[in-house]
């Protein structure tokens, strides 16, 4: 650390000499001697925070770290000896989760010999790495008459530290965990699921505050991140990701009305968090309503941008938005990643955010500028939905076809579908990527050592048609996206794709048959690890895309497995339970996976409840 500007270290008078200028005796001359060591030793860049390094005997965040780069530095299991991991154990949940409305996307958190995972019910289970025994659990309870939940009843992982465990909920809530016995501490009602508000991202503990973002976009909320005080559920700050009067960014809304009040920009991921700068990153979902833009002319900040706040305070420092005046729910729900490569001779501070539009966005996290280029270029315009005149395209490769070359039956084609083609209320318009296409929720991965980045997408195109609305607000808690979309006859395919973060362009792409809907866990040992709807945990070399292994979990594994080390052995976790949008089989599967595992692989579909 340096002195602040009103603070001086002892003997800075002068070198050697006393205020007064008289020289100095050897107890002072050795006095000033330590103190300029010390303003040496605090003038030497802090250690950095142990949550930015790769996770090794745990996996202590939903990303593995602070940058939520979902990345091992284990090397045990590797390209040459995957072919033999088996099961160590399975463990059934109770039965929690496995209905038609819930899926299992939580990324299972490991710390001290205990995994931790929440189901689609959120309800929080504590497992025995050693045996698989459940040596705790937390039932959520949730009201069945919540109608404020979008996409699925889930939840996508819980938050650690403090001695807590943090569960955000689908009817508002957040809830701290006794780690040891799972009593709860504390709960919060942070936000009410009647007004459309839910949270169906993990909670992140950083510096004592517990920081959620909101979900509900589809419900008419005005987004929003909060920080509590990790010892009592006390707020700390609020971040609206929609600006209010004198707040940067109001004005890209309209000043005749009060949609912004509504405006959507839910955030969906956990946040990453650079420690040296000091600064939280998040990306927000689209503007509201969805698909009818003329009531809300303008870029309508924040929504649909790449966001970075004061973490300490939720003060504003930076945003870059990816899609101005969203009409295609393009919206961002992918985790943003953070990363330090060498581009040009020159070590930089990156940020990488896979999104539905079918690019990554690469910024310099400084500043939001854009680290591999980005151009704003002109669009096709529809002047009642009052679409922005330009948009931005970044440079390099997009990771999933951005047009349609045949017109399916049923749908209007025009300008081949290609991304950013307008629509009103007359008739549908296929575009591509739809709104499920692109990179969804599915948390991308990013290895440090080869400067890859790994996407799991949806290759798809939808039709879409606006409906006509006023510019009053919309009743408290219901729909408002004042249009609707459908899927087309064109088959939506799967994309995993590797890209090379210092030029955005691809260095391998697979097409599946089915939606990749998992996310991804990479490692030191040269594997990608991504689930498939059929069940099965596979893994890739990450040089090539080559399956390498694959085991059949009993249920569509449609969560991100974790890495870890445990009493000198590397271990995968995995929660495989199934996903309501990806329509695959349902179960409450946690494995334990290992080199020295003896359980074999189960036939798809089987759930069998404790």
């Amino acid at each position: 650390m340096s002195p602040g500007p009103r603070e001086k270290w002892p003997g800075s008078a002068g070198r050697g000499e006393r205020p007064g200028g008289s020289p100095l005796g050897a107890p002072a001359v050795l006095a000033v001697l330590a103190a300029a060591a010390m303003l040496a030793a605090c003038d030497q860049a802090p250690p950095p925070h142990p949550l930015t390094a790769a996770p090794t005997d745990g996996w202590p965040t939903n990303g593995g770290d602070l940058y939520n780069r979902r990345y091992s530095p284990l090397s045990e299991i590797d390209r040459g000896n995957v072919a033999n991991v088996k099961g160590v154990w399975r463990t059934h949940l109770d039965g929690s989760g496995i209905g038609p409305q819930y899926s299992g996307e939580a990324q299972p958190i490991v710390a001290d010999g205990v995994i931790y995972i929440v189901t689609g019910a959120n309800d929080v289970f504590a497992l025995d790495v050693a045996t698989g025994e459940i040596k705790w659990d937390y039932r959520a309870n949730l009201d069945p008459e919540n109608n404020a939940v979008c996409c699925g009843w889930t939840s996508r992982g819980v938050g650690l530290g403090g001695g807590r465990v943090y569960a955000g909920q689908l009817d508002g809530k957040l809830v701290a965990l006794d780690q040891a016995t799972g009593a709860v501490v504390w709960s919060v009602q942070a936000e009410r699921w009647q007004e459309g508000y839910t949270i169906t991202s993990a909670p992140l503990y950083y510096n004592g505050l517990v920081i959620t973002g909101f979900a509900g976009g589809e419900r008419g909320i005005r987004g929003r991140v909060k920080a509590y005080d990790a010892a009592d559920g006390a707020l700390v700050w609020t971040f609206y990701t929609i600006p209010g009067p004198g707040e940067v960014g109001h004005e890209t809304w309209p000043q005749d009305n009060e949609i912004w009040m509504d405006g959507g920009a839910p955030v969906w991921q956990t946040p990453a968090v650079d420690p040296e700068l000091g600064l939280l990153y998040f990306s927000t979902g689209n503007a509201a309503p969805d698909y009818n833009g003329s009531i809300r002319a303008g870029d309508n900040l924040f929504a649909s941008s790449i966001v970075a706040v004061d973490a300490a305070t939720g003060a504003y420092r930076w945003h870059f938005q990816q899609v101005h005046h969203d009409i295609w729910d393009y919206d961002a729900p992918n985790p943003v990643v953070l990363f330090d490569i060498e581009i040009d001779g020159t070590v930089r501070k990156g940020l990488a955010q896979a999104s539905k539009t079918g690019w990554v966005y690469i910024l310099d996290r400084t500043n939001g500028e854009p680290l591999v280029g980005i151009e704003e270029r002109a669009v096709p315009q529809d002047p009642r939905q009052a679409t922005a005149a330009t948009q931005p395209y970044p440079l390099g490769d997009a990771f999933m076809p951005q047009e349609i070359a045949i017109e399916p039956e049923g749908f209007r084609l025009v300008n081949q579908g290609r991304i950013f083609t307008p629509f009103w209320t007359d008739e549908p318009v296929l575009v591509k990527p739809g709104v499920g296409g692109g990179a969804n929720w599915p948390p991308s991965s990013y290895d440090p050592a080869t400067g890859l980045f790994y996407v799991c997408a949806r290759d798809g195109s939808w039709g879409y048609i606006a409906e006509e609305v006023g510019d009053e607000r919309p009743p408290e808690g219901e729909s408002y996206i004042a249009g609707g979309f459908g899927g087309s006859a064109l088959h939506t395919l799967g994309i995993f794709a590797a890209l090379d973060v210092t030029t955005n362009t691809l260095v391998w792409q697979q097409h599946w048959p089915e939606t990749c809907y998992s996310g991804s866990l990479t490692t030191a040992g040269g594997l990608v690890f991504v689930g498939r709807s059929d069940g099965r945990l596979t893994a890739l070399d990450s040089s090539d895309g080559t399956m390498l292994w694959e085991f059949q979990t009993g249920a569509g594994m449609n969560s991100v497995p974790s890495a870890f080390e445990h009493e000198g052995r590397q271990f995968v976790v995995a929660y495989s339970a199934g996903n309501m949008f990806a329509g695959s089989a349902k179960g409450d599967n946690v494995w334990l996976f290992s080199l020295d595992g003896t359980l074999d692989e189960v036939k798809p579909g089987t759930v069998e409840p404790r």
